[in-house]
């Protein structure tokens, strides 16, 4: 996979897809209610920041993945717990978004269908696609993002045929007050979806382009920023703020009150095909990141027996991270966002960028 390249346009709409992934249709902010949509402001502009640091490393470290520069930044033996930590990160966010994916297809259209059949045959996919390589994976993400983008389109559009839908769902703007919100919107709002974006570092030494390093990665968190703004606020809009922040799937909610002319009915499907291919986006971004720093570490020439490995770890894994979807939830956004994102996302890559800037500093002199 050394020699392979992807486009500059390929690894935008791949890393588009992977931010929006789970994020859409889980209902970001749901705890900020009418706010939601301030709360994803917040972590965009939070993303700007850290992808801003990320891609600094990446210029100082050209051509090298997360795992190849962290030795050369803190030191071979210190960087081997750090190395570790981001292929579990890796490969527990990816069983994550596996498992939103299971429960959400078996609690809408394949309801007598075990979860681990369709996490399994996700996973079989996901094998086949990235044992491929990343061309063929750029060239997937090409055809998939703007149809994906298109349905999203058409769903808004949809949206405002809802007899309940008032933008005024919106206000009363930080009506809880500043300090209550910023506590509930920072990290937050930052690290999901925002901050995971981290995995695009494993992803720069194959661009065509280095030069676009910088504005492939800035332009990635503004576009997925954006566009999850404006849903938040078509949602909230449609099934108002406290179904909002009660509904674990809001997004799928208020697609199903729509309805043209008592004919036009039942567009769930379309929102199942959504997620499936955000979750593809996820889990392949997270799976790469994942089986690149596990070869790389080991100095393996192929991927491909690490990537099966990975994926019969990553299936039962998705299924025994928690007993139920609300555990499952509950365990991301009370601890594992929170504290282990704050931890691999934000903090040490502060610190890497900072400790390069001085090496680069003393290297100059």
């Amino acid at each position: 996979m050394k020699n392979e390249k992807i486009s500059g346009l390929q690894l935008l709409y791949l890393m588009t897809g992977y931010v929006l992934g789970t994020a859409i249709i889980l209902g970001l902010g749901a705890e900020t209610k009418q706010d939601a949509w301030l709360f994803i402001i917040v972590g965009l502009v939070g993303g700007l920041i850290l992808m801003a640091i990320y891609t600094q490393l990446s210029v100082y470290y050209q051509g090298d993945t997360l795992v190849q520069m962290i030795p050369k930044i803190i030191g071979k033996y210190l960087s081997y717990p750090v190395i570790i930590l981001y292929i579990l990160h890796f490969t527990y966010s990816a069983a994550r978004a596996c498992r939103e994916l299971g429960d959400l297809i078996i609690s809408t259209i394949l309801t007598e269908t075990p979860i681990i059949v369709v996490i399994g045959s996700f996973m079989l996919l996901m094998v086949y696609c990235l044992g491929s390589g990343i061309e063929v994976l750029g060239r997937m993400a090409g055809i998939i993002f703007p149809i994906y983008i298109l349905a999203l389109v058409i769903v808004w559009i949809l949206l405002f045929t809802v007899e309940q839908f008032d933008m005024n769902n919106i206000t009363p703007i930080l009506g809880e007050g500043v300090l209550s919100f910023s506590k509930k919107a920072i990290p937050s709002s930052i690290n999901f979806p925002f901050g995971e974006a981290i995995v695009m570092m494993m992803f720069f030494p194959f661009l065509s382009n280095k030069k676009n390093i910088r504005k492939v990665g800035l332009f990635t968190i503004l576009l997925g920023g954006i566009i999850l703004t404006i849903n938040s606020i078509m949602v909230i809009s449609a099934v108002g703020p406290e179904v909002y922040a009660t509904d674990i799937f809001s997004f799928l909610a208020a697609v199903q009150m729509v309805s043209v002319a008592d004919f036009l009915e039942r567009f769930d499907a379309l929102v199942i095909l959504m997620m499936v291919s955000g979750v593809f986006f996820k889990v392949g971004g997270f799976t790469f990141g994942a089986m690149i720093g596990i070869s790389q570490l080991f100095n393996l020439r192929q991927t491909r027996s690490v990537m099966i490995a990975l994926a019969t770890i990553i299936t039962p894994l998705s299924l025994i991270s928690a007993s139920s979807y609300v555990e499952h939830i509950q365990l991301g956004f009370k601890l594992y966002i929170p504290y282990v994102h704050t931890v691999l996302q934000i903090i040490l890559p502060i610190l890497l960028l900072c400790i390069a800037f001085i090496r680069k500093k003393r290297e100059m002199k």
